[in-house]
């Protein structure tokens, strides 16, 4: 599971995987993160939460799928004051 960061690219996506585990020497949460490019098929946005499942390989880099989206970013639209003509 992860969280999609970039999706400018036909048919493929960037998702970012976050972990944290603690040191086993120095006993500190260390957070880490990695990103993989993924097949969609769903149209995910920037923001989603989607589960991937690995796959043959389609590219060069690509060798994971999106299974399904688990939770959907609203997109947040800001609404321009109006403009009075008069």
């Amino acid at each position: 599971m992860g969280v999609v960061v970039s999706n400018k690219m036909t048919k493929t996506v960037i998702i970012e995987v976050a972990r944290s585990f603690r040191h086993p020497l120095y006993q500190k949460v260390v957070h880490t993160s990695k990103k993989f490019m993924a097949h969609d098929e769903l149209n995910c946005g920037v923001g989603d939460k989607v589960q991937m499942v690995e796959s043959r390989p389609i590219s060069k880099n690509k060798r994971w799928v999106v299974e399904k989206i688990l939770n959907v970013q609203e997109e947040a639209v800001e609404e321009s004051p109006a403009v009075v003509e008069e």
